[in-house]
């Protein structure tokens, strides 16, 4: 499975705004700056996050964005089937009507249980669990 730039750049932004979470909301154009994504990218995928309710806005002069949940409650496998739907390594897995051979194949179940295992490690994997498991002053966001 090779991740989106979108999955990428949204767990390099959840980051961000955990970093921050005691500073208030912050400005898109710090965001942006500060992990290299244009701002026209930003927004877009600042959208899915609001609309997933894990990244909320503030309006006004000290407005902003900020988490709308602990980064304890955020986890990589929800950002994962957020930017790319629940995929499987293989396409056999989700539809073997598209493989002649799907139900003879040996391999098959290994993907099944290979795509179940790729899961269940990235819901056990929060964003507090990457900030604090990467040092403590260590502020290089590397999802690229």
């Amino acid at each position: 499975m090779k991740l989106s730039t979108k999955t990428r750049y949204g767990t390099r932004i959840l980051i961000e705004l955990a970093l921050q979470l005691n500073q208030g909301a912050i400005q898109v154009s710090k965001i942006s700056s500060n992990q290299k994504i244009s701002v026209k990218y930003l927004e877009q995928i600042l959208r899915t996050l609001k609309k997933a309710d894990i990244v909320k806005s503030v309006r006004g002069p000290k407005g902003g964005h900020l988490l709308a949940k602990d980064p304890t409650e955020i986890y990589l496998g929800q950002i994962v089937r957020l930017f790319e739907g629940q995929t499987d390594l293989v396409e056999c897995v989700s539809s073997p009507e598209k493989c002649e051979m799907a139900a003879d194949c040996l391999v098959r179940n290994a993907w099944h249980d290979a795509t179940s295992v790729l899961y269940e490690k990235l819901d056990g994997i929060s964003i507090a669990d990457l900030i604090h498991n990467n040092g403590k002053n260590n502020r290089a966001v590397c999802a690229s």
